[in-house]
């Protein structure tokens, strides 16, 4: 079971004169997108369009599958002061992402059958997008007992994770890893030694030192990133490793697949573009977990995703409080939201210098990630939903506000290319850009 368009729009559209690029199809060209009862027609210079058929002039943009981010946290339930559902789904598609996964660690963890379909039924009542959930790997996140994993994956759970705590029992992350190969189920972990990390709040270092707070070496990475492919060899379970921050990392990813094992990893934006610098004056919007590293891990990441060592872009979008924020450093929350930021990001740092393609990035961004996790989503395929991002590469904004909940992001103010003019899901706008400060669109799901 997985979430559904309850109301798709049931009269046409046409999408013409946009640069239309889909990887899954090797496309890339200038050309028009017949839309009917929410999925895609056809594509085309010379379509058989019926009269009266309403168009949407896409000239000078990217018309592109909708994002899929496969690591968001919507906070529901349990953290709705920091995000809900609607309010997640609707920064979203303000940011071109049609297609979330959800994390499971909200307040009681998703741990059981019930969870699970409370996100499913809410993203159908109140979500912009669609919302795709994942179960935690051990019941409570306390990495004792495996949850209810095939009951989860029964009603729509399409991954397991204690995402922001690691599994450090090996002989349960083993047994997950077996255990999902019957539902062809990713494992998604946070690879990180609790016992190196300790009480550290930075990347270990020189700048930790000066500035007086506990480091957390590169070490509790990368080595639970070598346990985790360990088992994986052992099993032959799917692994996903996730927000990747160190040039070890990549190097131990790249050895997985050489062997032809079943591991794939994604990388944030914010680690392909910021360095440790960026929590000088204890700035607590660049605190995350994994911490932000050094240049050399930077280059390193990015190497690693053009050659596809990383399969995916994810933002990591994790919400908090302005209070909570406004803490010492040392006590406040890590995680910063992305959104709306992640693809603005990736065509400022690293299409603009050459690093991706316009085509790469869409594949990495969209294609991969859906076809990763099994989703219904990343290409515009005749007969595909029509889940549709429509942006401007070239034009520029400044982030000064944003429509998460929260604003916990280091790049307030940040001027950057890569306008989202329009989202459609289900060939039903859910986002537009002239009308952004009008009254919501009503949710098509």
């Amino acid at each position: 079971m997985i979430p559904v368009i309850k109301n798709p729009h049931r009269g046409r559209l046409l999408i013409k004169g946009g640069r239309v690029i889909d990887p899954r199809q090797n496309l890339d060209q200038v050309t028009n997108i017949l839309i009917e009862n929410g999925k895609v027609l056809s594509i085309g210079h010379h379509l058989d369009t019926p009269a009266n058929t309403p168009t949407l002039d896409a000239t000078n943009s990217v018309v592109a599958p909708g994002l899929v981010d496969v690591h968001v946290h919507l906070r529901e339930p349990g953290g709705e002061a920091k995000e809900t559902i609607a309010t997640g789904t609707r920064a979203a598609a303000a940011g071109g992402v049609t297609s979330v996964v959800s994390m499971p660690n909200t307040n009681p963890p998703m741990d059981n059958v019930a969870d699970i379909q409370f996100v499913i039924s809410r993203a159908a009542q109140e979500g912009m997008v669609r919302v795709y959930p994942t179960g935690t790997i051990s019941k409570g996140r306390l990495g004792q007992e495996l949850s209810e994993i095939g009951a989860m994956a029964s009603v729509g759970c399409v991954a397991i994770t204690d995402d922001g705590s690691e599994v450090m029992n090996s002989q349960l992350f083993r047994r997950a890893l077996e255990y999902t190969k019957t539902f062809n189920l990713i494992v998604m972990d946070h690879c990180e030694d609790v016992n190196l990390m300790g009480d550290g709040v930075m990347n270990d270092g020189a700048l930790a030192t000066r500035l007086g707070l506990a480091g957390i070496p590169r070490q509790a990475e990368y080595t639970m990133v070598a346990r985790n492919i360990a088992l994986a060899e052992l099993t032959g379970g799917r692994l996903h490793l996730t927000h990747m921050s160190v040039k070890e990392s990549v190097e131990l990813i790249r050895q997985a697949k050489a062997k032809g094992l079943h591991v794939t990893a994604d990388v944030t934006p914010h680690h392909l573009i910021l360095t440790e610098e960026a929590v000088q004056e204890y700035k607590s919007n660049a605190k995350v977990n994994p911490p932000l590293r050094t240049m050399e891990d930077v280059t390193a990441l990015r190497k690693g995703l053009k050659e596809g060592v990383l399969d995916c872009v994810a933002s990591d979008h994790a919400p908090h409080t302005q209070s909570e924020k406004l803490q010492e450093f040392s006590n406040a929350p890590f995680g910063l939201i992305g959104l709306e930021t992640m693809l603005p990001l990736i065509i400022t740092e690293l299409v603009k210098p050459g690093y991706l393609t316009l085509s790469e990035m869409i594949l990495r961004m969209s294609d991969l990630p859906a076809r990763l996790f099994n989703l219904p989503a990343g290409t515009l395929e005749p007969g595909s939903n029509a889940d549709i991002v429509i942006f401007d590469p070239e034009a520029k904004q400044t982030f000064t506000h944003f429509v998460s909940r929260s604003q916990n992001s280091p790049f307030l103010g940040w001027q950057l290319n890569g306008v989202v003019e329009r989202t459609l899901v289900g060939g039903q706008t859910v986002y537009e850009r002239s009308a952004a400060s009008a009254k919501p669109h009503p949710s098509p799901l």
